[in-house]
């Protein structure tokens, strides 16, 4: 699967997703974030964990999320019955990928309201590094320009 993640005017961002299995799907034009767009730090903690059930290993697995849209021509069968199998799992990762989010970030990780830690140092050693780095291949891409993402692949 290839996520191509757009750079649009006023700072926002669209997604264009070719998979494998299930339709080509596409995420119109949304706020990009602080730092870079939400589903591209998923890719990044996703895959720096090795979660291969969270939102992105659904969605290439041919599971639809509100928001996006299927792309023309492809195939038309509906995702639901991959996150009926599996939606524990994707919110789980959604998660940890907050929690990532948080501590890499530099918003506070402890205290009231917070909850416990979701992440051990290991995990946080391995998410922050990548971060680091999406963040600064993020900020490169120029206004039209994309930043491709090949799930399974990239790191």
């Amino acid at each position: 699967m290839e996520m191509s993640f757009r750079t649009l005017p006023d700072d926002q961002h669209g997604i264009l997703v070719r998979r494998d299995e299930g339709p080509d799907v596409r995420l119109p034009a949304q706020p990009a974030g602080p730092s870079m767009p939400h589903d591209l730090v998923h890719a990044v903690v996703e895959t720096a964990l090795g979660t291969d059930d969270g939102f992105w290993g659904a969605t290439a697995r041919g599971a639809t999320f509100q928001g996006f849209e299927r792309h023309p021509g492809r195939h038309r069968r509906s995702g639901m019955k991959v996150l009926r199998r599996g939606g524990d799992a994707v919110l789980d990762a959604e998660l940890r990928v907050a929690w990532a989010y948080r501590a890499w970030s530099g918003q506070p990780t402890e205290g009231h309201g917070v909850g416990p830690a979701l992440l051990d140092a290991e995990a946080r050693a391995r998410t922050g590094p990548r971060l680091d780095a999406a963040a600064k291949r993020w900020t490169a891409v120029p206004v039209g320009g994309e930043l491709v993402w090949r799930w399974g692949v990239d790191s």
